[in-house]
């Protein structure tokens, strides 16, 4: 049966939602305040890796022992604000033990895989679809290491990986250098994760795909949602921001870091937080990674994109409010040119751009993905954190699934909303 199914948000969920839901026969009305893949959005500044492998979640054995450095490094790849600490202590301890042992982690690596798995496969269809099929790579993905020594420190998320079916070569040496002749010298250790792959503009990709949705049928409908009316958990409509209801059938809740509240006026109190991320574009760089690489020892991710050379990473606790410490875009900067000494350093200013945007993270490492408690008619669709990007097309197959009344293609007794009640 057709229904009015209003999808609150256009970021990356959102846009694969409402693509499946009308492949699937529904009417959508997207609600966006801002504007589709604009610089406001998290997927804008994504790092673009199509990290089909990151099933590890950000908590490990032992984290807690690092907490301390935290609060006293402001600069430090995982940071916490002072101020902010006390708000967010409650959001932190679940972080911390939902990494506590490795059999944790373990759990959550078998949850995610099914979700992340194929991503850049999906992601291809669907840029080919919207008309965008440039924006999507499949070439792998680089994970860069000094030395041998320093991979094998990483040993239990690599056996965690292995242990729910990613695959990856070896490259090192001579041989790496062939394949990334402007990195460092002192990198001399990779692996190659060959099914991962790239988007090379991520907020031009979501704006594609949210065009495609409106030329298929779609609404775009430029509004902020508040609450639900809701009788006797059948949902009636979305309320707005200027006081209207729109009325609909089902509700899609895809915005976010912002979703938290949205999320308890259909019934569920979960403990979303934003873990700020940062990126610093060198425009017109000709040197740089022929790969995505992900660089050990500078946290971050480097990706030739359609713009320029991206570096993104870092970790900042600080809630949605407080303003950028844009020293942590610098400290992408520095170890972008040490990593890629062929860069003109200084890299002229008038090329160089910055950006910080808000993750969407659950201190367990998975979104919130299944039916609200008010109502089986509102579907959480938020929260992936670190996954975002990865998880959209399968995120989107599922909403659609659940709207549908079909059973989901995947497990995701995981992910239900209610799982901190």
């Amino acid at each position: 049966m057709s229904k009015h199914v209003v999808v609150i948000g256009a970021g990356i969920e959102g846009a694969c939602s409402a693509i499946e839901l009308l492949r699937a026969g529904h009417r959508v009305t997207i609600l966006e305040p801002g504007e589709p893949g604009g610089d406001q959005a998290a997927s804008f500044g994504n790092a673009g890796w199509l990290s089909s492998m990151s099933v590890v979640p950000p908590s490990g054995p032992g984290l807690w022992k690092k907490v301390p450095g935290f609060l006293r490094d402001p600069l430090g790849p995982l940071a916490i604000r002072w101020q902010y600490f006390p708000k967010v202590l409650p959001w932190l301890t679940r972080y911390l033990l939902a990494g506590w042992t490795e059999a944790k982690v373990l759990r959550t690596a078998q949850a995610l895989r099914p979700l992340l798995k194929d991503s850049p496969v999906l992601h291809g269809a669907l840029a080919r679809e919207a008309g965008v099929p440039e924006l999507i790579e499949h070439k792998g993905l680089l994970d860069v290491h000094p030395n041998r020594a320093s991979f094998e420190a990483e040993a239990m998320g690599w056996r965690i990986r292995q242990a729910v079916g990613v695959t990856w070569s070896e490259v090192e040496g001579e041989a790496l250098r062939a394949m990334e002749p402007d990195l460092a010298p002192s990198f001399t250790f990779a692996v190659m994760v060959h099914e991962a792959g790239r988007c090379l503009a991520p907020g031009r990709y979501v704006a594609a795909l949210v065009a495609h949705a409106v030329r298929r049928g779609a609404t775009l409908r430029k509004a902020a949602a508040t609450g639900f009316k809701v009788d006797v958990q059948v949902l009636k409509g979305v309320t707005l921001a200027d006081g209207g209801l729109l009325e609909c059938d089902a509700a899609v809740l895809c915005c976010g870091a912002r979703s938290r509240p949205l999320a308890a006026r259909a019934g569920d109190h979960v403990p979303l937080e934003t873990e700020r991320g940062y990126h610093v574009m060198f425009h017109g760089a000709e040197q740089g990674p022929r790969h995505s690489a992900a660089l050990a020892g500078a946290k971050m991710v480097v990706n030739h994109m359609a713009d320029g050379l991206r570096a993104a990473g870092q970790v900042e606790i600080a809630g949605l409010d407080a303003a950028p410490n844009w020293k942590r875009a610098d400290i992408l900067r520095d170890h972008l040119q040490r990593c890629f000494p062929g860069l003109p350093n200084p890299y002229p200013a008038d090329k160089v751009t910055t950006w910080m945007g808000h993750r969407p993270s659950m201190p367990d490492g998975m979104p919130c993905l299944g039916r609200s408690s008010a109502s089986a008619d509102i579907i959480h669709a938020f929260g992936h954190g670190h996954v975002g990007l990865v998880a959209g097309p399968r995120t989107g197959r599922i909403v659609a699934q659940l709207i549908s009344g079909q059973t989901p293609e995947i497990p995701i007794e995981p992910f239900r909303p209610s799982r901190f009640h």
